[in-house]
């Protein structure tokens, strides 16, 4: 997953609307500017990458390492570290500050975020089961899954097996996702449609290659 990117915080979503008059949903989504942190090469790393730092907080609130680390780009101290894997770091150095002029108006990018988490799920809500029949003798087994195995062979329960559990809390890329507008002044990005996360939510965006 290579190409240059930026952090960003998702605020919302709204709707707005085309000259032809279309309606379009759009995410809002503030990104950057980040900050330089690290710059990782073949040589010292095995590969190439840089370490952006976003969301700017006092020092008094990382641990001594963290801190000697992010000292040494000389640009503050970030809560959010996040590297990009870019196939030439040469123009990059501790320090630079990266902002949305990588991206252009109308560009298809890819998001990645966290879905939101929905806790301890049943199948019906998890994968959509149809559940049992309302009546006809049936007490209590509702929104159960029903039989999950099988007997005499193979006498177990296949791994993978859609069962409840823990829902949501992924880690979700969305590719092609359009830019449909920029406010350079504000760091602001208006992203097509919906995109991973919840409101206030950590987003990650990166160029298509």
């Amino acid at each position: 997953m290579k190409g240059l990117g930026l952090i960003g915080k998702k605020l919302g979503m709204t709707a707005i609307f085309t000259e032809d008059g279309r309606r379009v949903p759009v995410t809002i989504v503030k990104a950057g500017p980040c900050v330089v942190i690290q710059v990782k090469k073949v040589e010292t790393d095995g590969y190439n990458a840089i370490q952006l730092g976003f969301e700017e907080i006092p020092e008094r609130k990382l641990n001594k390492p963290m801190r000697g680390h992010q000292a040494k780009a000389g640009k503050g101290f970030y809560r959010i570290l996040k590297e990009f894997r870019i196939d030439n770091v040469d123009d990059y150095k501790p320090g630079d500050e990266i902002d949305l002029s990588i991206f252009s108006l109308g560009e298809r990018i890819k998001v990645t975020g966290f879905s939101k988490g929905r806790g301890f799920a049943g199948v019906m809500k998890r994968w959509g089961f149809a559940g049992s029949p309302a009546s006809h003798g049936h007490e209590k087994v509702h929104r159960k899954p029903g039989s999950i195995g099988q007997c005499a062979d193979p006498s177990r329960v296949f791994k993978g097996k859609k069962m409840p559990g823990r829902m949501g809390n992924d880690q979700v890329t969305v590719k092609n996702v359009e830019i449909v507008d920029i406010w350079e002044e504000d760091n602001i990005l208006l992203l097509k449609g919906q995109v991973p996360g919840h409101r206030n939510g950590t987003i990650f965006l990166r160029k298509q290659q």
